[in-house]
């Protein structure tokens, strides 16, 4: 086991080289604080010392601040009290203030606390293509270690609040315009440079500059209020219910009006307090649940390798299949597309290079590597390309027989180690390979519209498919910066089952007498991108009809099916197909209500006669919420129950990454927890009571709510597949 630890070696020249070392990227743990405060106090008395270097081992700077400490303080509702004044006592007090000067010997990346780490020198020495940054607004935080101060003074008021805000990491090269690093040198010349900078500064040949006393990068206050005050404006807008961006901006000004030190003051206790808020909670669990999505008990545990995937073939060019063959180009996978015809085939190629082309357009792809990407792909409108393809991805569209053809096929021509992968959504699995004799390689890829944009891959198992083919597919998920999560074979799998209750019930509310476009800014405001309406809207109504009718097959007693849909058809509405759904669209897709779907809405609500006495019910908005999302945990309670996904976590990231649950609320499950079983539990049973089977509590949560246990808890220990 690597050891953690913090080194110092003094050089006959009078330079300490202190050295963190805690691998992969050398985290602030509280061990890793600790010996930077013993080895720079050791420093400060040691005669034969001068100056002093502080960099990581392994190529890295520091990744920043120990994230697990973060969750330890939430989980048990604690405080950072253990791990001193961190800003204060080591930041400011051992290392700027200090008799000797410090420079920062940079590699690889200083993010989070690294580079307030760096920040705190007095001189910053880095290779190229280091990352820099301030990432913690990702985690709900804001920087603790003095970095809503520093970074004003090194770069400017203007640059800070946009690397802090939006989690912009910068490179190296960028920082030394910027002013943030002094000099950017080659990795073979960094320490060397690092160490007689340090001298330099020390006999003073080179400016002590202590930054967090620097104004001249600073704007004029009036400047600084405006820059300050269209921030607060723009994060209202796209993060209205977060309240770390505004936090990380009262803290920004406060340095800026009362000076450096005031400002680390008031960040130390905004610090403090916004660990412990439910958005960083929120937000500390998703990560950690990300992470964890690639660990799966009896596959990732049995020693298994990835085998490598050379070439994959994509069965079918229309949206999906063009998208995810975009996916695999980008990645430099290269890419057999099969079409059933010439036209069909460049229409196609026309769609991939269409994705591609948006990038160039953006400036985030060169034309060269434009035709580079395109280069990749090779078309074909036979099987003669497949005999040397590791996977096949089958996309092409929902028919049992036709999906059952082309499997017989593929197993009659692909090699034998080839993984037979299938993007339905839908269709159980066994059904699709049941005419073939290899049901261990057979597998669902369910990627999610766009596929070369949404960031979830649904992996798909049988009872039969192979630990092996699983493991190949995580990797290949990661390879294109997917987020895999594996799941078990049932009707929608995990993410469509989930939140096939989600609609059902925003029309149940619908047809009991609620405005639909009250519900959709419900559950906007709640944090979801778009609302139930809105969203079947752009999903169109065919689709919803027809995947409503595969839940209502499977799961009879707990659907709503509702008169609504097929009444928009009949009245030629198609959302955004044609311009008018539930809303009316314009030329830039901008929605707004439309007045005449009222008489639409009433005939559905005579069509159902479920209004109490005829007569609309009266709801708050708290309610509207908990009745959408209630049967939406509800539902996930079963999937976790019947040992579709392995662990509650998984279903959380499913449900943001796969749907748009807000993050900073954790996550589906997370986000039930924070409710609590028991209320849950009660709402639901009073309104299976009046409303029906939509409502009614499943074992599991009932189970959690009687014995006080919370929902993300294991589920005792079975064979995958026992309750299938």
């Amino acid at each position: 086991m690597v050891k953690v630890e913090v080194t110092m070696e003094v050089g006959a020249d009078g330079v300490a080289i202190i050295k963190m070392n805690n691998p992969p990227v050398n985290a602030l743990a509280v061990t890793v604080l600790a010996g930077l405060k013993e080895k720079y106090d050791e420093a400060m008395r040691r005669n034969d010392v001068k100056a002093i270097v502080v960099t990581g081992n392994g190529g890295r700077f520091s990744g920043g601040f120990d994230i697990n400490v973060l969750q330890e303080v939430q989980q048990t509702a604690g405080n950072l009290s253990h791990l001193g004044r961190v800003s204060v006592d080591l930041m400011i007090n051992t290392i700027e203030d200090a008799k000797k000067p410090s420079v920062a010997a940079i590699q690889g990346l200083a993010l989070g606390g690294g580079l307030e780490l760096a920040m705190s020198c007095h001189a910053r020495i880095s290779t190229p293509k280091a990352q820099l940054g301030l990432p913690e607004l990702q985690l709900g935080i804001i920087p603790g270690f003095g970095g809503t101060q520093r970074l004003p003074r090194l770069v400017g008021l203007q640059k800070a609040v946009e690397i802090m805000l939006l989690s912009k990491s910068i490179m190296s090269e960028e920082g030394s315009k910027l002013g943030l690093i002094d000099a950017v040198v080659s990795p073979g010349e960094l320490m060397t440079t690092a160490r007689m900078w340090a001298l330099d500064i020390a006999e003073r040949r080179r400016p002590w500059i202590i930054s967090l006393k620097r104004t001249d990068k600073l704007e004029s206050l009036g400047e600084a209020r405006e820059i300050l005050k269209f921030a607060r404006a723009q994060a209202k807008k796209t993060a209205p219910n977060l309240p770390h961006p505004q936090l990380c901006l009262d803290v920004i000004e406060e340095g800026i009006v009362a000076g450096g030190l005031a400002g680390v003051l008031k960040e130390e206790k905004g610090f403090n307090d916004i660990i412990l808020s439910e958005t960083a909670k929120g937000l500390v669990h998703f990560f950690f649940s990300q992470r964890a999505t690639t660990k799966v008990p009896g596959v990732t545990d049995l020693g298994l390798k990835p085998r490598q995937i050379k070439k994959v073939a994509v069965l079918g060019g229309g949206l999906m299949g063009s998208g995810i063959a975009t996916s695999l180009v980008l990645s430099n996978i290269p890419v057999v597309l099969k079409e059933v015809n010439a036209g069909f085939l460049q229409q196609g190629i026309n769609r991939i290079s269409a994705n591609l082309k948006s990038r160039v357009k953006k400036g985030s792809m060169t034309q060269e590597k434009f035709e580079k990407t395109m280069s990749l792909i090779t078309g074909a409108v036979d099987y003669a390309e497949f005999r040397n393809v590791d996977m096949v991805i089958e996309a092409v569209i929902e028919k049992i027989s036709l999906k059952q053809e082309i499997f017989s096929d593929l197993e009659k021509i692909c090699p034998a180690h080839c993984i037979l992968a299938t993007n339905t959504s839908t269709i159980d699995l066994n059904l699709i390979g049941a005419k073939t004799h290899v049901q261990d390689r057979i597998v669902g890829a369910h990627f999610f519209s766009p596929a070369h944009v949404m960031p979830l891959l649904e992996i798909v198992r049988t009872e039969k498919t192979s630990p092996q083919i699983i493991v190949d597919l995580i990797n290949v998920g990661k390879n294109i910066k997917k987020v895999p999560i594996v799941v078990g074979n049932c009707t929608g799998f995990a993410v469509n089952r989930m939140f096939f209750p989600y609609t059902q019930s925003a029309h149940m509310l619908a047809v009991l007498g609620v405005d639909i476009y009250r519900i959709d800014k419900v559950i906007t405001s709640f944090g979801m991108p778009m609302g139930p309406f809105r969203l079947q809207d752009l999903v169109g109504y065919e689709v919803s009809i027809e995947v409503g009718k595969q839940f209502v097959t499977a799961f009879g007693d707990r659907t709503f099916k509702t008169p609504l849909t097929e009444l928009m058809i009949e009245n030629k509405r198609a959302g955004e197909k044609n311009g008018k759904g539930y809303y009316i669209y314009d030329e830039k897709r901008r929605a707004s209500p439309a007045p005449e779907v009222k008489e639409i809405i009433e005939q559905a609500r005579k069509n159902s006669k479920i209004m109490p006495d005829g007569k609309p019910i009266v709801v708050t908005d708290r309610e509207i919420l908990e009745m959408i999302f209630f049967p939406v945990v509800n539902e996930t309670c079963r999937v976790l129950d019947e040992g579709i996904a392995i662990k509650a976590s998984d279903l959380d990231v499913s449900s943001v990454l796969g749907m748009g649950f807000p993050a900073y609320r954790g996550g589906i499950i997370f986000w039930g927890d924070s409710i609590g079983a028991g209320h849950i539990y009660s709402s639901l049973k009073k309104w299976s009571e009046s409303y029906g089977g939509l409502f009614k509590p499943s074992a599991y949560l009932e189970e959690r709510a009687a014995r006080g246990i919370p929902l993300s808890a294991p589920v005792a220990a079975r064979n995958f597949g026992s309750r299938l």
